[in-house]
């Protein structure tokens, strides 16, 4: 066994399979219709990190446990739930597309050089960029090999598509660090590419899954989109206004690292020609930008206010598209996801 798999320091590996560990004790949190699901859903990927050599698996099994929150997975359930009878394929595509999730966040934390997640060393931290990043790709690759194991290829499809998403709008927002000449739009197509697109993949899949009909597919579809968007542009301001024993990860990466989310572009569009003529000097020389300078441009908690203000517009939205679904529990539960994201958006001050 690799020396640096010994070190894990990890907790023991009952969590992976825990459903407390992976979705929060609030009373007010939405998937405890899906929950005994969720733990089916850890169990399979625990599983899969025994399908990688033993000199792998160790890695696997920690970046699983430091992992989120299983919210798509927990999409993909509901949603089938939904529209029939939740089934083992439910589990299966729950699962795939948590580990692109998982490897996604791998490659996040090398690139913004974040340290703590779910108050645990990121793999970055602890094992280096160069090992982790080849942990992500092992993780992307297992996912798309189990998405082609489904009879229909279009699954498959879909899941390399949204895999390939997240990855281009990470790459356009790499491209577009520390550059004011970003537009409102161009960021929502950014957002809409790294954190929607999961969030839309898992919506459509679960009512695939529950063979609805393609109109139905498609609106769940928008609806997790719709959802997805507003979590990233949330995640955008928790960055600026949150605390890291809160939100259990490392903040305060966008600023550093130059990306100019929707509280900052609102920031930014309300300054003076001199202001912006001094904040465009420091993006020259990419020097990092800090709360201090940004909050003697304009009104900063009010540029704030307007990001959140868009964000429940969305989740508004995203309701509305769950009108055609007969009324069940998990219509109920749909529509409590958005009633949580809502107050999410309501304390984030």
């Amino acid at each position: 066994m690799n020396p640096q798999v010994n070190n894990l320091n990890t907790t023991s590996q009952t969590s992976l399979t825990t459903n407390n560990d992976q979705v929060p004790k609030d009373p007010g949190f939405p998937f405890e219709l899906a929950s005994e699901h969720l733990v089916k859903v850890d169990e399979f990927i625990s599983d899969q990190a025994k399908t990688f050599d033993p000199n792998v698996e160790g890695y696997v099994n920690y970046v699983c446990e430091i992992g989120g929150k299983r919210i798509r997975p927990a999409l993909a359930i509901i949603t089938g739930g939904s529209l029939g009878e939740i089934n083992d394929n439910h589990i299966k595509i729950g699962a795939i597309i948590e580990l692109v999730h998982l490897a996604t966040l791998i490659h996040d934390d090398i690139m913004d050089e974040a340290t703590i997640r779910r108050e645990m060393p990121t793999a970055s931290a602890k094992w280096g960029p160069s090992l982790s990043v080849l942990l992500g790709d092992c993780l992307f690759a297992r996912a798309l090999e189990l998405a082609s194991t489904f009879d229909d290829p279009s699954i498959c499809r879909a899941v390399a598509d949204a895999a390939s998403a997240v990855c281009q709008g990470e790459i356009i927002q790499t491209q577009r660090r520390f550059d004011l000449t970003l537009t409102k739009e161009e960021y929502f197509n950014i957002i809409e590419l790294k954190t929607g697109a999961l969030f839309a993949v898992a919506s459509k899949l679960g009512a695939k899954l529950s063979d609805a009909p393609d109109n139905i597919q498609d609106q769940l579809r928008e609806f997790g989109l719709k959802i997805g968007t507003a979590y990233q542009i949330y995640d955008d301001c928790i960055d600026l206004v949150g605390q890291e024993i809160n939100a259990g990860k490392t903040l305060g990466t966008d600023l550093e690292k130059g990306k100019l989310t929707l509280p900052l572009l609102n920031l930014i569009s309300s300054g003076t020609d001199t202001q912006k003529a001094k904040l465009n000097e420091m993006i020259l020389l990419k020097e990092p930008i800090d709360t201090n300078v940004l909050a003697g441009i304009a009104d900063y908690d009010g540029a704030i206010e307007r990001a959140l203000i868009t964000g429940k517009s969305l989740i508004k939205d995203s309701r509305d598209l769950l009108n055609p679904l007969d009324d069940s529990p998990y219509k109920t539960a749909l529509i409590q996801i958005t009633n949580y994201l809502e107050k999410l958006f309501s304390d984030c001050h």
